[in-house]
């Protein structure tokens, strides 16, 4: 995910930009890395991601997915703040110890008006993903 090749903005860049644009996160999350299609992202976990039992809440997870797969696509369209989700879709498959999260996203299909790709959420320590997320954003018109 390293290679820059086909990317408009890059990790600093797009921190800026969310800073601005969605500043809800702004703290929440660090983007690792970006790449042609893909982009990767950490949550440190802390006591507000946790759920009873002191696991990461669903949300919680969520959140990091849907905003892995944002930054996906922003780092391939550029400053577009009104690209959305339309529709996404989680399985949780394993209980997350409450420790940092890393989500890897990718983009499957980049449209002019919709883009369609996934994200993995891992957690060190696990022998498999945590959750998965199947995602389609819609890319605002043109003008």
């Amino acid at each position: 995910m390293a290679d820059r090749a086909g990317v408009r903005m890059g990790p600093e860049e797009l921190t800026e930009f969310l800073d601005d644009v969605f500043p809800q996160i702004k703290g929440q999350m660090l983007i690792e890395a970006v790449g042609p299609m893909s982009a990767r992202l950490r949550m440190p976990v802390g006591e507000q991601h946790l759920r009873p039992g002191g696991t990461v809440s669903g949300p919680s997870m969520f959140t990091l997915a849907d905003c892995a797969f944002y930054v996906a696509i922003l780092a391939q369209i550029g400053r577009e703040a009104l690209t959305v989700t339309t529709s996404a879709t989680i399985n949780f498959l394993r209980k997350p110890a409450a420790a940092d999260l890393v989500c890897e996203a990718r983009i499957l299909k980049l449209g002019r008006a919709l883009v369609v790709g996934d994200a993995t959420i891992l957690q060190e320590g696990q022998s498999g993903p945590v959750a998965h997320a199947t995602m389609t954003y819609s890319i605002p018109p043109r003008r």
